[in-house]
């Protein structure tokens, strides 16, 4: 009998694996990624994702050496961290915590976040296309995709409101208590001089 396998492009190793922080959260999105890509090599689909009861059932050795909190703890650290995106879909009636590929594991986080947008907010303009591409590059990896989940959960579905999520965070400090100032190099400084500096009291 043939081994399922599959191929990790040089993507994987160079945006994804540098966000893992931990042993567990590495086994996890390895495990993720392995079934999001055998289901995209079985079914022929662009973007798909597992749910943690797929990931528990399939991968039943992760939760008998983790256990299901530290399953868990992993699988949000990886969102945290910007190496998997998470969603709350309705299957079958029944609420599930569905897994995908923050970079899509052969795309580039960018047209990610433009999938996402179009899928949970809508159109694309030239102008939220710059504002994107900014955002992308201003904030660290992760809050783009939770900052429109949360929009999205919200009903606030507006480019506006994601961005002043990201600028609540940016300016108060996002739920692990990390500021903007520390997630990324050049000091609390660079967030007054930016675009959305006027928004930013020290």
């Amino acid at each position: 009998m043939k081994a399922d396998s599959v191929s990790l492009p040089g993507s994987f190793f160079t945006a994804t694996v540098p966000r893992i922080k931990d042993i567990a959260e590495l086994k996890t999105v390895l495990y993720v990624t392995y079934l999001v890509l055998r289901k995209q090599e079985r079914r022929g689909a662009d973007i798909v994702g597992v749910t943690y009861r797929e990931l528990a059932t399939e991968g039943s050795q992760l939760l008998a050496e983790f256990g299901e909190e530290e399953l868990r703890r992993a699988l949000n650290s990886a969102v945290e961290h910007g190496a998997l995106l998470h969603a709350a879909s309705d299957i079958g009636g029944v609420l599930e915590d569905v897994y995908s590929l923050a970079a899509d594991a052969s795309r580039s986080p960018t047209v990610n976040v433009f999938a996402l947008y179009e899928q949970n907010i809508g159109i694309i303009t030239p102008m939220i296309a710059e504002e994107l591409k900014e955002a992308e590059n201003t904030y660290p990896p992760g809050w783009i995709e939770e900052a429109l989940r949360e929009a999205v959960t919200l009903n606030k579905r507006s480019w506006r409101y994601i961005a002043r999520i990201l600028e609540r965070w940016a300016c108060e400090g996002k739920d692990s208590g990390e500021s903007k100032g520390d997630a990324k190099k050049g000091g609390p400084d660079k967030y007054v001089r930016g675009k959305y500096g006027h928004l930013v009291r020290r």
